[in-house]
């Protein structure tokens, strides 16, 4: 990392506002009084939760706010320049060349209609003014750069086509195009596996060496923040809470709400029965919880087995030509056992099948081979209208809360919906009378049971997935990547929410992620799966310790471990 402290300034924000007017007619401030400095060839972290204003400062920086703010106060000084008051043609000039930005979603941003080459062109003719033809062949160099294999074959490449790294990439590389002077990361690695999300950041890392620019990497993950930061910026509430190198943040923050963030994520060394969250910080003058004790995992193997998949397999074929059609085997040979009031860990990259063998298990795929046994019967061989029986007593909380619920239902309906399907309570006032308890079991209050999924946080809207599976009063609850890309205080709620219900109702979880810092804090048992297969399994602690496969030492040596891991300057 850059040494920071006789740096030339390249950008400095001072009493930054940005308001937003509601359609009520009433003004919403995002950003209050915000300032802080880019110096050059350097990595400044804006750290914070969702609705904190750090991407809504970025934005100011670029001018791409949205209709309804209102026109930002303050100052944006680029090079001595003002950005805010910079005549719209400059600024556009300016934006992509000089400052480019990342954005946190690939598959929005990338237009899915025009070829990644294409859009790629565009920036290099807009920007640098090449003809078609070279801009083309800078585009496949730029996509060498960021590491896209076969560049030339993947310049006529869709967005669709690509892997979520992959996208990731073609965004840094357009960002890129220009060799601006400031590089804005906004969430880059946000839901992406450790290995991906490793070679993102080395990357990033990469190019700022190479081209001396300067990054403003905007995060949530304090873990990924130690590794890279020259500065901290902490920001809540649009206010700015605490900011200062490094090594002063992560060593000796100074601000409750710093700390409380430092604390909330679960880490390698320790576990405790339930996670600090940011109340148990927030108007305590030492921003210390009390002394928690910490909590036991792993199997005896006398346990009793509810769930146990038996060499289970799924495959999905593809049309080639009129009669041929190809294999893809997704997962292979599968074979595990699922304690009650257990929880099993299941850990691997994107496309590893963990998510087709949870879909097979609850039969939302058909099964190619195998057993499922719950209790003796066999889930994957009955008839539809006996697994349905099963059903209510097996669910799942999908990753993506957002697509889940019904955005025509309000809270109070998601959660009523499969009572009356399944024929759980009497009458509407019992179901009414159980959606509000469940909602209160979640930590949302009454007035949530009548207000719609686009009202809420992303991580209120898990807490409502959650609950419209206690419906079901399940023995076995499957959470697929359930708490990937939420906030580490929402996370920390969610885990402890968890972690409550397993020791009220005795629940079996099969967790999956990518997250493998929050899977050694919740499994009692972690199966690694690669390509399809279960390469390994151990205890938490074992695996951890002493990971014997060569694709779990690589998932192991890929996680962010923070400020503790920087080598020493």
């Amino acid at each position: 990392m850059s040494d920071t402290r006789d740096a030339q300034c390249l950008v400095q924000v001072r009493d930054l506002h940005v308001d937003f007017r509601s359609g009520r007619g009433q003004s919403i401030s995002a950003v209050s009084g915000v300032s802080f400095d880019i110096p050059a060839n350097s990595t400044v972290a804006l750290v914070g939760e969702s609705g904190s204003g750090k991407s809504v400062t970025a934005l100011a920086i670029l001018g791409l706010l949205a209709e309804n703010a209102e026109p930002p106060r303050g100052r944006i000084e680029y090079q001595g320049r003002d950005l805010l008051t910079m005549p719209r043609k400059e600024m556009r000039s300016l934006r992509g060349s000089r400052i480019a930005m990342i954005f946190q979603e690939p598959m929005t941003s990338l237009n899915p209609v025009f070829s990644v080459g294409f859009q790629l062109c565009e920036v290099l003719e807009a920007h640098l003014h090449l003809s078609t033809r070279a801009a083309r062949g800078r585009a496949i160099e730029l996509l060498a750069e960021v590491g896209i294999a076969d560049p030339g074959k993947r310049v006529d490449s869709y967005p669709f086509q690509l892997s979520g790294g992959q996208q990731q990439r073609v965004m840094i590389a357009m960002a890129m195009a220009s060799e601006p002077d400031l590089l804005i990361a906004d969430e880059p690695t946000t839901a992406l596996d450790v290995t991906v999300q490793r070679q993102i950041l080395e990357l990033i890392a990469k190019l700022q060496a190479r081209r001396r620019m300067a990054v403003l990497f905007i995060t949530h993950d304090l873990a990924v923040v130690g590794e890279i930061a020259d500065m901290v910026v902490v920001m809540r509430e649009g206010l700015i809470r605490e900011q200062g190198t490094a090594k002063q943040v992560f060593e000796s923050p100074l601000d409750p709400y710093t700390k409380a963030l430092l604390a909330c994520r679960p880490d390698l060394h320790s576990r405790p029965v339930r996670l600090p969250v940011i109340a148990d910080f927030m108007g305590r003058e030492s921003g210390n919880p009390a002394d928690i004790p910490q909590r036991e995992r792993g199997l005896s193997g006398k346990e009793e087995i509810i769930l146990e998949a038996k060499h289970v397999a799924k495959s999905f074929y593809l049309k080639e030509g009129l009669f041929r059609q190809r294999e893809i085997q997704a997962v292979k040979d599968v074979s595990f056992r699922l304690p009650r009031g257990k929880t099993l860990g299941l850990v691997g990259e994107s496309g590893s099948g963990k998510s087709t063998l949870a879909f097979t298990l609850m039969r939302l795929h058909e099964a190619t081979a195998g057993e499922v046994r719950f209790e003796g019967n066999d889930l994957l061989a009955m008839p539809p209208a006996r697994f349905r029986q099963f059903k209510r007593r097996i669910q799942i909380v999908f990753q993506n809360p957002y697509a889940s619920l019904n955005p025509r239902f309000t809270a109070g309906q998601i959660l009523m919906e499969p009572m009356r399907i399944h024929g759980i309570a009497h009458s509407e006032p019992e179901r009414r009378a159980l959606a509000l308890a469940l909602l209160e079991k979640v930590g949302l209050p009454a007035a949530a049971f009548f207000k719609y999924p686009h009202q809420f946080s992303g991580g209120q809207r898990q807490r409502i997935a959650i609950a419209r599976c206690l419906t079901m009063k399940p023995d076995v609850l499957i959470c697929d990547e359930s708490v990937s890309a939420l906030d580490v205080s929402i996370q920390a709620q969610l885990l402890n929410l968890l972690q409550e219900l397993q020791d009220e109702y005795r629940m079996s979880y099969l967790f999956i992620s990518h997250d493998l810092a929050v899977v050694r804090y919740m499994a009692d048992e972690v199966l690694v799966m690669s390509r399809g297969e279960i390469v390994e399994r151990a205890g938490p602690d074992e695996l951890y310790a002493d990971a014997q496969h060569p694709y779990t030492r690589q998932l192991l040596a890929s996680m962010p471990r923070g400020w503790q891991a920087r080598p020493a300057t």
